[in-house]
């Protein structure tokens, strides 16, 4: 593992961390976390990843874990920066693979950028996992009961009062800039999330993704609804893409929720399908040659459109 400060936009740090495959390079793998999750919780899930031939980058977004320099007060950061921290990742990551395919493995917020991203005409999948659209009617039922006080109420004193959000105090999401979560909490009151938040601008730049998309859509997600899910998996209206149900009982297990995907007890199971479904982005025929850095893509016809 080869831990980095990369510089962003602005100037701003961005730490990463390069997990090097033992062997020729198959593919790159960004992993995008979730919400206030630091880039520790998926080292165990990269490293295995880059044992099976991928070199795999995760990372901080600026404010967060190694990413965070001060005080959150005087940063200035929204989500839009953010998604300028993935970017700067990505470009380090295929600058270091040697012209290899771009996968991207996107944690709950992490799928809800890359329709927003410069680099997106490199990526040559995304695998979404335990993301949805935001939308607080989407919620799961035990989370809809509180989430309007959460929203109207303590997000907005909370970070009045502490300019920024002291999620860590609160036990909720994490700390977070102002500008972060006063953006978040738009896109959450808004039908369409992002996209209708956000207008024209940012609707066109989810319709112009090209990229295949694969959810997978937990059962017992305690945040995420399937139709919350497939609410995201539309805002990418032009991309091949679809939406796959695991439930715990597939894989063996009592409770698999939001965050345990990443969790070691499903190398195994789940960690094995996300590698296979890697694998079956790259249709055959169609490859990126490192040599001449011609891109592959998956045909439309692959996936399932909804």
């Amino acid at each position: 593992m080869q831990p980095c400060v990369l510089t962003s936009t602005g100037g701003a740090p961005v730490a990463a961390r390069f997990h090097a495959p033992p062997g020729a390079v198959r593919g790159a793998v960004v992993i995008g976390g979730a919400m206030g999750v630091k880039q520790d919780y998926y080292a165990h899930f990269a490293q295995w990843l880059s044992e099976q031939g991928y070199l795999v980058a995760s990372f901080d977004y600026r404010g967060m874990g190694d990413s965070q320099r001060g005080s959150l007060r005087r940063l200035r950061a929204d989500l839009f920066d953010w998604t300028d921290d993935f970017d700067t990742v990505i470009a380090e990551a295929l600058a270091r693979s040697g012209g290899a395919p771009l996968y991207l493995i996107g944690h709950s917020l992490g799928a809800q950028l890359p329709g927003l991203l410069k680099h997106r005409d490199r990526v040559d999948g995304l695998l979404s996992v335990a993301a949805g659209s935001g939308y607080w009617r989407d919620n799961a039922p035990q989370l809809r009961r509180m989430v309007l006080y959460f929203w109207h109420v303590l997000v907005p004193v909370a970070t009045r009062l502490f300019g920024y959000f002291p999620g860590r105090k609160l036990r909720k999401v994490g700390d977070l800039p102002a500008g972060v979560v006063m953006q978040w909490r738009r896109w959450c009151m808004n039908p369409r999330y992002h996209v209708g938040a956000e207008g024209a601008p940012v609707r066109e730049k989810f319709e112009a993704a090209r990229f295949p998309v694969v959810a997978l859509s937990i059962t017992d997600d305690e945040l995420m609804t399937e139709r919350g899910t497939q609410v995201l998996v539309d805002c990418y209206a032009n991309a091949p893409r679809r939406v796959e149900r695991i439930a715990p009982a597939d894989v063996q297990a009592r409770r698999i929720g939001h965050f345990g995907f990443f969790r070691d007890q499903f190398q195994s199971s789940l960690w094995q399908r996300a590698l296979t479904q890697l694998q079956a982005f790259r249709s055959p025929g169609e490859t990126r040659d490192p040599a001449d850095g011609i891109s592959s893509r998956v045909a439309p016809g692959l996936l399932t459109a909804h």
